[in-house]
C-alpha cells in the first residue's frame, strides 16, 4: 500500500524527475569521487606527519620548521634509519618516512585525477572554465549536478538544486533572507568556492561587494546574493552546451 501511494503521489507531480545521464558525466563523476576520497586520505595522512613532527628530535625538526606540508613530506620521505639512533628514534624515522611517503603518492594521484578532469572537461565544456572563480573541479561539479539539458526545467530550479535560492527570513519590519541549507551539498560547496575566488580576484565582484556593504548588508548575505547571480550565469552556460553523443 505504500508503494502504491508513492507512486500515485509522483504521477500527480507536474514535473517528473529526469534521471541523469550515463556516458561523460558519470566518467566525470568517478574521478570527482575518487578525488574526493584521495584529498581526505591526504589531508588525514598530512595530520598525522605533522603530529609526528611534533614530538621529533629538535635537530629534525629545525629542518622542518617554517617550510609547507609539501616541502616536509619531501624531506621526511628522504629520510634513512642509522645504527646510532635509539630504537624510539627509529621507530620514529620509519613513521615519519612512511607517512611522508604516503602523503606524495596521494598528491601525485589527485594531480593525476585532475588532469583527467581537465581532459574531461575541456572537451565537453570549454567555456565554463573562462568565467572567474570556476576552476577544473568546480566545472566538473557543476557538469555532473546539472547533468544535460531538459534535466532542470529551469535556472529557479538549478538554484534551488544548489541549494542557494533565498528563503525568507523576515521579523517585524525587517525584510531579509536566509541561505539555503538543502539541496545538493557539493554543487552548493562548488559555487561557494567559486564566488570566494570571484571576491578576492574579480573587480566587478569587489565593487560590488564594496557597494553592497555600505548599503549596510552584511557578508554573508553578500555571498547569498552573488552565489544566486552566480547559479544564474552558469547555468545558462550550461544550458548553451551543445547535446552529448
Amino acid at each position: 500500500m505504500d508503494a502504491v501511494r508513492a507512486a500515485r503521489e509522483v504521477l500527480a507531480r507536474d514535473h517528473q524527475a529526469i534521471p541523469r545521464q550515463d556516458g561523460d558525466r558519470e566518467g566525470v563523476r568517478v574521478l570527482l569521487v575518487a578525488r574526493a576520497s584521495a584529498v581526505t586520505s591526504r589531508t588525514a595522512a598530512i595530520n598525522s606527519l605533522k603530529a609526528l613532527v611534533l614530538t621529533a628530535p629538535d635537530p629534525l625538526r629545525d629542518r622542518l620548521r617554517d617550510h609547507a606540508a609539501a616541502a616536509q613530506a619531501g624531506v621526511c620521505a628522504k629520510l634513512r634509519r642509522s645504527p646510532h639512533r635509539s630504537p624510539s628514534d627509529q621507530a620514529r624515522v620509519l613513521a615519519l618516512r612512511a607517512t611522508a611517503r604516503r602523503v606524495l603518492a596521494l598528491s601525485a594521484e589527485i594531480d593525476e585525477l585532475e588532469r583527467e578532469l581537465a581532459m574531461m572537461v575541456k572537451q565537453w565544456a570549454p567555456q565554463l572554465l573562462a568565467h572567474t572563480g570556476v576552476g577544473v573541479v568546480v566545472a566538473a561539479q557543476l557538469l555532473v549536478s546539472w547533468s544535460h539539458r531538459g534535466r532542470v526545467r529551469s535556472e529557479a530550479a538549478f538554484a534551488m538544486l544548489a541549494g542557494v535560492a533565498p528563503l525568507p527570513a523576515s521579523s517585524g519590519t525587517v525584510v531579509r533572507y536566509r541561505l539555503n541549507r538543502t539541496g545538493d551539498r557539493a554543487l552548493n560547496r562548488a559555487l561557494h568556492l567559486a564566488v570566494l575566488s570571484r571576491i578576492a580576484y574579480d573587480d566587478e565582484t569587489k565593487a560590488y561587494v564594496a557597494r553592497r556593504l555600505a548599503e549596510g548588508k552584511t557578508k554573508p548575505e553578500i555571498r547569498r546574493c552573488i552565489k544566486r547571480h552566480l547559479a544564474r550565469r552558469l547555468y545558462r552556460a550550461m544550458q548553451a552546451l551543445p547535446d552529448q553523443t
